[in-house]
């Protein structure tokens, strides 16, 4: 198949198109906000939706003698640690491949010579329109970690391998690292 093919597949299709009629802003946050939307649904009834507005983020797949750089740190939403691609938020109208950059070097330490764009995740965008910017790191060099302020975070090299056998068995879900693992494992970083 084709990218004009799949480009095609993703035109609005008034068969499935939905109007937003009236916004509802129900709550500003420092990293998010939340609206409900009234929509018009394609067959003319009446629908709601309750949207979180992000910025969205920017990672990086660091990969060095067939082991991939994850940050491993506590995650109250999920209620445990877990292991992920060196990543962060982006500031409004920031460049998402300086904040990759900026964001590998603070976790980790990292520094790379140059990062090239890899894919882009959307995490759940049945309610959510984050999107983060994912890209792999060429050319890395050690240097000292700097994480921001209340950012503890391990730094662990893992086999690509591993990180596929754990996304199999659910120990890994965050999304931008799941792209990121079968990004690697398929030789494309």
């Amino acid at each position: 198949m084709s990218l004009d093919t799949i480009r095609k597949l993703l035109e609005t299709d008034s068969r499935y198109f939905e109007k937003v009629e009236r916004i509802h802003k129900e709550w500003d946050g420092r990293i998010f906000s939340v609206e409900t939307l009234d929509v018009r649904l394609s067959d003319g009834s009446a629908g709601w939706r309750e949207i979180v507005r992000h910025n969205g983020g920017a990672g990086v797949c660091a990969i060095r003698d067939g082991k991939i750089c994850l940050v491993r740190q506590y995650r109250v939403a999920l209620g445990r640690m877990s292991l992920e691609i060196p990543a962060g938020k982006l500031d409004p109208g920031e460049d998402p491949a300086i904040c990759a950059a900026r964001e590998l070097e603070e976790e980790t330490g990292l520094v790379a010579e140059r990062i090239e764009p890899l894919a882009v995740s959307a995490g759940a965008p049945g309610f959510n329109n984050e999107k983060t910017r994912i890209f792999a790191a060429h050319g890395l060099a050690q240097g000292p970690a700097n994480p921001d302020a209340g950012e503890f975070v391990d730094v662990v090299w893992l086999p690509i391998s591993d990180m596929v056998e754990a996304i199999r068995a659910g120990l890994i879900e965050d999304a931008k690292t799941v792209v990121s693992v079968f990004a690697a494992a398929a030789g494309l970083v």
